[in-house]
C-alpha cells in the first residue's frame, strides 16, 4: 500500500518574515535592547506588505522575543533576570550548580558540533567566522566578548538545522550570560583564559568546516571541559 501523501502548502509571507526576524534575534544580529526598524521600513526591506510584517512582529511579541513600547517603537526583548527566568527557577529548585549546567551543556553542544559538521552550509560558516572575529575585537578593546561567545555557540546550534536545538540553546545562553553573569565574568577576567577560549572556538570551527563530526565533538568537549575545570576548581 503506497504511503499517504500530504499536499504541499506554500509558506505564508508573514511566516517567512517571522523566520528571518527570529533568526536575526537568535543569532545576535539584533542585539538585546536594540530598537528594530519600523513596520514601514521592514516592509520595504522585505518587499512585502505592512500587514505581513505586523503579523510576524506580533507573533514575536507573543513569543517574548520583542517588546512594543507605545510611542517609542519595537525593541528586542532583554533576557529575563535571574528572578524571572524559568530555567533559573528550575535550577534553584533542584539545587543545581553551574557545573551541573555545564554537564548538560556538554551533552547538548558536543552533539550539536558533530551534527553541525555534517549539516553546516556556507552561511553557517560565515556566522561562526564573524563571531570569532567579533570576540577578538571585543577582547582587544578591553571588553569580555561574552555576546560574541554566545553568538558563536548559537551559530553552531543553527548549523544543526534542528529548530528545537536552537530554541533550547537560546534559552540556555540567555540564562548563562544574564542569570549567572557574575560567575562567568570570573572566568573571562583571568589572564589568558579568553585567548584559550578563542583558540578552542577556532578549533571547533575548523573541525566543523572540514566536515569532521568526531573532530568537532572532541574540540567542543575540550572547550567545555576547560570551562568545567575552571568552575570545579573555584568550588574547592
Amino acid at each position: 500500500m503506497p504511503p499517504k501523501l500530504k499536499p504541499i502548502k506554500p509558506k505564508r509571507i508573514s511566516d517567512q518574515v517571522f523566520d528571518q526576524l527570529r533568526e536575526l534575534i537568535f543569532r545576535g544580529e539584533f542585539k538585546a535592547g536594540e530598537k528594530i526598524l519600523t513596520e514601514r521600513e521592514l516592509a520595504e526591506a522585505f518587499g512585502v506588505s505592512r500587514t505581513s510584517v505586523r503579523d510576524a512582529v506580533n507573533k514575536l511579541v507573543v513569543m517574548g522575543l520583542l517588546d512594543q513600547k507605545q510611542g517609542q517603537g519595537t525593541f528586542v526583548r532583554l533576557p529575563e533576570s535571574k528572578e524571572k527566568s524559568i530555567l533559573a527557577t528550575m535550577v534553584e529548585s533542584q539545587d543545581a550548580s553551574i557545573t551541573d549546567l555545564l554537564e548538560v551543556r556538554m551533552g547538548l553542544e558536543c552533539n550539536a558540533a558533530a551534527m553541525a559538521a555534517s549539516r553546516a552550509v556556507e552561511k553557517d560558516f560565515q556566522f561562526m567566522e564573524k563571531s570569532i572575529e567579533e570576540m577578538q575585537r571585543e577582547v582587544k578593546s578591553g571588553r569580555l566578548g561574552s555576546e560574541a561567545d554566545a553568538s558563536f555557540h548559537m551559530a553552531i546550534a543553527y548549523a544543526t538545522n534542528n529548530p528545537l536545538q536552537v530554541f533550547i540553546m537560546k534559552n540556555f545562553y540567555d540564562f548563562l550570560f544574564t542569570g549567572i553573569k557574575v560567575n562567568l565574568e570570573g572566568l573571562y577576567k583571568i589572564p589568558g583564559n579568553i585567548d584559550t577560549i578563542l583558540e578552542q572556538h577556532t578549533a571547533i570551527y575548523q573541525a566543523i568546516r572540514k566536515g569532521n563530526p568526531e573532530g568537532a565533538y572532541r574540540a567542543m568537549k575540550q572547550h567545555i571541559d576547560f570551562v568545567y575545570d575552571f568552575f570545579e576548581g573555584q568550588g574547592k
